[in-house]
């Protein structure tokens, strides 16, 4: 009986989030705003179901008391997350606030299912960075001065990417984060932001040639202590944003062209460089050569992926511990298994929708600073979703990035945050702007 209960449950969780999916994209070809409220809290009722029919297998699988007060914690931050955002900011994306829980659910529920331990401290990080980016939309509403001060950004950066090339714990050939007790965290979450708005700052008041060349030095050095610190993955990331923001302020496809060939010499200089890019260059061309060494991991989650199929093997059915690393830079390999592939696609077109709501708002707001920070920060979040995706399904070599909101990782959570609080400020200036402008009218 209790089988048949779990069976039923994955495939209505599945149905639910195909669901959730649909109206995310549905909300994107509504125009009213009643419409949109009531797809919105469609959704919510979707994500609540989901998680509990997830903790419910849970429950039956462990019969651990823990699980039942966990999944009740969880309840009560996602409603007062979701009624009080709303009712500080009026204005607020309500779809991008439901795709941070959703995501968050999603991760909770696989942590949960991994490492128990880590899904608490997961959940203590989330109610941390909740309350501590609470803020972030009332300050980026007021405070134009944000794009006065350019230098503070770009020096900040990079004394802190210093201080970790210097200093820096290393973890897996890199040197990656600080250690502060018991306690570590990774400054390059944190200078990604610091670092688009700088480019920001500086292309808001000028793209003539000095200022571009002024902002590729200091956007190089950024790059070149990451690459010393071998943390490869971040630095692949700072070098695309960068490309990326120089074309949308300037619009000259040549600097974009050449950012694409500067970024190819690049790859091919760090595979002679680096010994650990190669290992994972060469288990990503042929993993299956050496299955039982530098393989191990992209075949173990091939194996995972292909295991699961389209509909999954259901919470605790899988082995998603064989993965190394599963819970954080492969944890979509562990959804695909347990969950199933139309679960982790959906979870993939949640991530698009997110960026998709980033370059509206970008393309919606008048000021260049607004409008290169809205890009900028929506090309970090789908480069790394991409590089985690990419990575772990062997469409690329593996970066060790993680999926922002679902792996674990308190950095990494409190930085998404972070960008997810600026572009709902964003968000609810300029829908403030529009109702101020109607009011007029």
């Amino acid at each position: 009986m209790i089988n048949l209960i779990i069976d039923v449950s994955r495939y209505l969780m599945i149905l639910l989030i195909a669901l959730y999916t649909y109206f995310n994209f549905r909300v994107f070809s509504t125009r009213d705003e009643y419409k949109k409220k009531k797809i919105c809290r469609r959704q919510n009722i979707a994500m609540f179901l989901i998680h509990l029919l997830a903790y419910l297998i849970i429950w039956f699988e462990t019969e651990d008391e823990r699980m039942l007060v966990f999944y009740l914690a969880q309840v009560l931050f996602f409603l007062l997350y979701l009624f009080l955002y709303r009712l500080f900011y009026r204005n607020v994306s309500r779809l991008l606030v439901n795709n941070m829980c959703m995501l968050l659910t999603v991760g909770f529920i696989m942590l949960t299912r991994l490492s128990f331990d880590r899904a608490m401290k997961q959940f203590a990080i989330v109610v941390a960075a909740a309350l501590i980016t609470w803020v972030i939309p009332f300050v980026i509403d007021r405070v134009w001065q944000l794009s006065k001060i350019p230098w503070i950004y770009g020096i900040g950066g990079l004394l802190l990417l210093g201080i970790v090339c210097i200093a820096g714990t290393s973890s897996y050939g890199a040197q990656l984060s600080l250690g502060l007790g018991e306690f570590s965290f990774q400054p390059s979450e944190f200078v990604k932001i610091s670092y688009v708005f700088f480019i920001a700052t500086m292309f808001y008041r000028s793209t003539s040639f000095k200022t571009v060349l002024v902002v590729t030095g200091i956007a190089s050095l950024h790059i070149l202590i990451l690459v010393l610190s071998k943390d490869l993955g971040s630095a692949l990331i700072f070098f695309v944003t960068y490309v990326f923001m120089l074309f949308v302020a300037t619009g000259k496809w040549l600097y974009l062209l050449a950012g694409a060939g500067g970024g190819t010499l690049a790859s091919v200089l760090a595979f002679y460089l680096f010994g650990h890019v190669r290992t994972r260059v060469l288990a990503w061309l042929n993993p299956w050569s050496d299955i039982a060494g530098k393989g191990y991991q992209i075949t173990q989650s091939l194996f995972a992926i292909g295991t699961g199929g389209w509909f999954g093997m259901g919470l605790y059915r899988g082995l998603p511990r064989k993965i190394p690393v599963v819970e954080k830079d492969f944890i979509f390999s562990a959804i695909s298994e347990e969950l199933g592939a139309v679960f982790a696609l959906c979870i993939l077109f949640i991530c698009l929708g997110c960026f998709l709501q980033f370059m509206m708002i970008a393309s919606r707001m008048q000021a260049v600073f607004y409008k290169l920070t809205a890009f900028g920060l929506g090309t970090i979040y789908i480069i790394q979703v991409f590089l985690t995706i990419g990575g772990v399904t062997k469409f690329i070599p593996s970066t060790g990035v993680t999926l922002p909101l679902v792996s674990y990782g308190g950095s990494s959570i409190l930085s998404t945050f972070i960008i997810f609080g600026i572009i709902q400020g964003l968000y609810i200036l300029k829908r403030n702007e529009e109702e101020d402008e109607e009011y007029e009218e």
